[in-house]
């Protein structure tokens, strides 16, 4: 198993007090900082792109982990590269799950110098990318739908985590179970439960005491 992190989710800060909630994160138990960012046409909300993540790596030095709901990723995976980005995760659907396509965009993040994830819509199975487990950083399990904050954790989405910790052990890998989606301290644990041992949370952290939360979420 590996070490249980907290990545919170940037598209849940108060944007008018950044500089003060970046400040408190990077001296929190928080290692990582979860970027969505989502293109108006793959979900259906607009967040930000590269020039974001390059001044949260000015002021920060937490690993950044991009997640990109976007329609073509492939096009902007040097952008990322570029502004900071230490993980890239990209969706199967992106590629409409075609296998090569989904292994080229892997090959291109590597050849970047980034870790590479994938990621899927809570209705895609992912017994299908089985094969791609051995050359992936992350497997990101979507607890609910890609596009909005603050959305009820999808319980069911628990299986994959279930699937993926044991392939993992099965295969002997390393890649870590990260899960994005209505994480509070109850679906947290949960979550640890099932075998993930990467929690992406945006509300909870950033609607109570940061800090306190964070700790709270590592127990």
């Amino acid at each position: 198993m590996n070490e249980c992190i907290i990545a919170p989710s940037v598209l849940s800060m108060d944007f008018s007090k950044m500089q003060k909630q970046t400040q408190i994160l990077n001296q929190s138990q928080a290692k990582w900082l979860h970027f969505d960012v989502m293109d108006g046409h793959f979900v259906p909300n607009i967040t930000f792109g590269a020039s974001i993540l390059k001044g949260f790596k000015e002021s920060s030095s937490l690993y950044l982990d991009v997640h990109l709901m976007i329609s073509d990723p492939v096009k902007y995976l040097s952008d990322f590269k570029k502004a900071g980005a230490n993980q890239i995760t990209v969706h199967v659907e992106s590629f409409s799950n075609d296998i090569k396509k989904i292994e080229e965009a892997i090959r291109l993040i590597h050849e970047l110098g980034c870790d590479a994830g994938i990621t899927c819509r809570p209705n895609t199975q992912i017994e299908p990318f089985e094969c791609l487990l051995d050359c992936i950083e992350t497997f990101l399990v979507m607890s609910v739908e890609p596009g909005f904050g603050g959305q009820t954790f999808m319980e069911n989405q628990l299986e994959k985590v279930r699937w993926l910790k044991q392939k993992r052990e099965e295969k002997g890998l390393s890649y870590r179970i990260e899960i994005d989606g209505g994480i509070n301290s109850e679906t947290a644990k949960k979550s640890k439960e099932a075998g993930c041992d990467t929690l992406v949370a945006g509300s909870y952290i950033f609607k109570n005491d940061i800090e306190e939360t964070i700790r709270e979420l590592l127990k």
